[in-house]
C-alpha cells in the first residue's frame, strides 16, 4: 500500500429541502386550513479518526465529497427527511487545514474523535408555519437554505513517541529494523527511505513507537533533497534520536547541518525537543578511533554522544533505554500541564 500523508479535498454540505404549500382536503371539511410540512435539513460533513488506517491514500482517488440534500416537505404536516451525512474517515494524527494550509480546523489525536466541518442547510418552513388569525390560508412557503462548501487539506502527522533524524545513510532504517519488527527498505545509497516508517520498540513491560523519516540534507527547508515535508511526522514525538555516521568526514558538521534544518522548520519547535545524539556504525572503526571522534565531538558541541552499532547491537540497548526514560519524563510533564489547563478551564470547585 502506498504512503500518502497529505491530500486536498472538496467538501460540500447538503441543501435544505423546501417547505410545502398544501391544504387539508377531506370529505365534509370545507375549509381544512394549511397543512404543508417543513423541508428536511441538509446533510452535514464530518471528519472522524479511526484505527486501522495509517495513510491518506483513499483520498488520492476521490477528492469530492457532497452530503445529501434534505427532502421537501409534504402535505398532512409531514416534514422532509434529513439529508445523508458524509463522514471522512482518516488515520489518528490527521490535521484538517483550511485551503491556505495554515489555519488548523481540527486536530484528531484520539481514535473515535469526530469533528463537524460543514453544517447542512436548514429546511424551509411549510405554509402551516405562516397561518395566523389574519392570514388563515397562506399560499407561500420558504425554500431550503443552501449548504456550505470549501476546499480543505488533510495532513497526516504520525503518532510516535520518538523520532530518528539524521543525514541520509546515517543508519536510521537499519536501527529501526533491529529494535522493532518494522522492515523498512535498506540499501547502500542516499534516500533509500522515501516515506516515514514506524516500529514498536519493547523494553521489558514497556514499549514505545519509534519513527524513522527520510534523511535531511543542507537546504532541505528550501526544498533540497526530499525537503522537510516529512518532518511533520516527528512533531508529536517526545524526543529525537539524532544519528550521525561515525565515518562522516566531519561529524560535527553533519550534526550542525541537521540542527539548522530542524530550527528552520516552521516555528522551530523541533529544535527545542529533547535530543539524544548517537554516533552510528561504530563497528566500521577501531575502538581507539571511535573514542577520539566521540571526545572531539563532545568538546566542540558540548554533547556527549552515545556509541552504537545496529549491525552488532553494541550500544543499542543503552540508546533505547535513554529514549524510554526521556519519553516517560516528557509525557508525565505533558499530563500535568493538560490537567492544569483542564482545571483552569473548568474553574475551581470545592
Amino acid at each position: 500500500m502506498k504512503f500518502l500523508d497529505q491530500a486536498k479535498v472538496y467538501i460540500r454540505s447538503g441543501d435544505g429541502g423546501a417547505g410545502c404549500v398544501s391544504f387539508r382536503r377531506e370529505k365534509y371539511i370545507e375549509f381544512g386550513g394549511p397543512d404543508g410540512g417543513d423541508g428536511g435539513r441538509g446533510g452535514d460533513v464530518w471528519v472522524e479518526a479511526v484505527d486501522g488506517l495509517n495513510t491518506l491514500i483513499d483520498y488520492r482517488y476521490q477528492q469530492h465529497f457532497k452530503a445529501g440534500k434534505g427532502m421537501h416537505g409534504m402535505g398532512k404536516n409531514r416534514t422532509g427527511a434529513k439529508g445523508r451525512d458524509v463522514v471522512l474517515k482518516v488515520p489518528v494524527g490527521t490535521q484538517v487545514l483550511d485551503e491556505d494550509k495554515k489555519t488548523v480546523l481540527a486536530d484528531l489525536t484520539r481514535p473515535g474523535q469526530r469533528v463537524l466541518l460543514l453544517k447542512g442547510g436548514n429546511g424551509g418552513f411549510g405554509n402551516a408555519r405562516f397561518k395566523s388569525p389574519t392570514n388563515r390560508a397562506p399560499r407561500h412557503a420558504n425554500p431550503g437554505q443552501p449548504g456550505e462548501e470549501r476546499w480543505i487539506w488533510l495532513r497526516l502527522k504520525l503518532i510516535a513517541d520518538a523520532g530518528i533524524v539524521g543525514l541520509p545513510n546515517a543508519g536510521k532504517s537499519t536501527l529501526l529494523s533491529v529494535v522493532s519488527a518494522a522492515r523498512p527498505e535498506i540499501a547502500d545509497y542516499p534516500f533509500t527511505t522515501l516515506h516515514p516508517n514506524l516500529g514498536v520498540v519493547k523494553r521489558g513491560t514497556d514499549s514505545f513507537v519509534l519513527a524513522d523519516i527520510p534523511g535531511l540534507i543542507e537546504g532541505a527547508h528550501e526544498g533540497a533533497g526530499l525537503g522537510t515535508r516529512f518532518l511533520g511526522h516527528v512533531e508529536r514525538t517526545a524526543v529525537l534520536l539524532h544519528l550521525i555516521d561515525i565515518n562522516h568526514e566531519d561529524c560535527v558538521s553533519a550534526y550542525e547541518t541537521v540542527r539548522k534544518e530542524l530550527a528552520a522548520y516552521e516555528d522551530g519547535s523541533l529544535a527545542e525537543k529533547p535530543e539524544i545524539v548517537a554516533l552510528s556504525k561504530i563497528d566500521l572503526v577501531d575502538e581507539e578511533t571511535r573514542h577520539l571522534i566521540a571526545e572531539d565531538f563532545r568538546e566542540r558541541t558540548g554533547k556527549a554522544p552515545l556509541l552504537l552499532s545496529a549491525a552488532t547491537g553494541e550500544g543499542v540497548k543503552e540508546a533505547m533505554g535513554r529514549l524510554l526514560e526521556t519519553i516517560k519524563s516528557v509525557r508525565a510533564e505533558e499530563r500535568i500541564l493538560e490537567d492544569e489547563a483542564e482545571t483552569a478551564q473548568k474553574g475551581w470547585q470545592p
